[in-house]
């Protein structure tokens, strides 16, 4: 690539890094699909960002979509592209927004998985017959971290990054710091409530070094845990559960969401509780709530 254009990627990531304060995922994602519209203009002898028009970037996607990119992939380039030439008109590297008018087909939207609550039940069950039987610092801890993972619907970082002091026991809520650097709070329900004193009380101390500082979770060596090893943990509880293909904590998430829509909550609550910046991102659940019970209404009424 040209030193131009490398001078290019390399502003265009610190402007997502510190301007837009988004995640090393999202930056990762952004840049790498930049870098592949970057190569495809070197590729079609377009070496000054200046005379970029619309056309080229619809021949980056359809280039895309002949190596076979699905719609969900197309649509996010598309995404990608369009906020990088309205930085770029911004910073004068572009006269016009080419991008704006650029369409974003609509991706195919997956279903997420999730739980039933018997099994979400046997999965918490597993684990806390295994932690009486077997109790040491690392099953209680296990337990602690699955039984807040179903009850929260917080992702991974969230609980890998809370401490100790983002706990409020008479309120039953902990205090999340989400993607965007956004806080939220979050109630917990008893049996969560109940695995992580038991975590506190008798099994953080066995683990506690220097290294602790102030972190809820604790990994084998003392520090704070990491997400791979919850990540793990997660994998082997619902192992447990008979006919499950292999979960991760993304379950449980998906889990929680859908099981607080069926048990009444409106779609406001569980976005807050979810931490998702639009409804329409929480709206997915009502369709997962809406297969159930239509799985369910075909499997239980003699005349479905």
């Amino acid at each position: 690539m040209s030193e131009d254009f490398e001078k290019l990627l390399t502003t265009f990531q610190r402007h997502l890094e510190v301007e837009r304060n988004l995640s090393v995922h999202t930056v990762r994602a952004y840049m790498g699909d930049l870098t592949s519209f970057l190569e495809h203009l070197e590729k079609s002898s377009l070496t000054d960002i200046s005379q970029l028009q619309l056309v080229h970037l619809r021949s980056w996607l359809a280039n895309q979509q002949v190596k076979g990119a699905s719609r969900t992939t197309i649509s996010r380039r598309a995404v990608s592209v369009r906020l990088f030439t309205k930085w770029a008109l911004k910073n004068k590297y572009l006269t016009s927004d080419v991008g704006a008018p650029l369409a974003t087909p609509k991706g195919h939207r997956t279903l997420p998985e999730v739980l039933g609550i018997d099994d979400a039940k046997t999965a918490m069950d597993s684990m806390a017959t295994r932690a009486a039987e077997d109790e040491t610092p690392m099953t209680l801890r296990d337990v602690a971290m699955v039984e807040m993972l179903y009850a929260t619907g917080a992702r991974v970082a969230e609980l890998c990054g809370l401490d100790l002091g983002d706990i409020d026991y008479n309120r039953q809520t902990i205090q999340v710091l989400g993607k965007g650097n956004k806080e939220r709070v979050i109630p917990l329900g008893n049996p969560a409530m109940r695995a992580l004193k038991k975590w506190l009380d008798d099994g953080r101390q066995e683990l506690l070094n220097e290294k602790s500082e102030k972190a809820v979770f604790l990994g084998a060596r003392g520090k704070r845990i990491d997400q791979r090893a919850v990540r793990t943990v997660v994998y082997e509880a619902l192992s447990a559960i008979e006919g499950i293909e292999r979960m991760g904590p993304h379950a449980l998430r998906h889990s929680a969401a859908t099981h607080l829509l069926e048990g009444g909550a409106d779609l406001r609550t569980v976005q807050e509780i979810l931490g998702h910046a639009s409804l329409a991102t929480t709206q997915i659940y009502t369709h997962v709530s809406t297969e159930r019970l239509q799985k369910a209404f075909k499997q239980a009424h003699p005349r479905a």
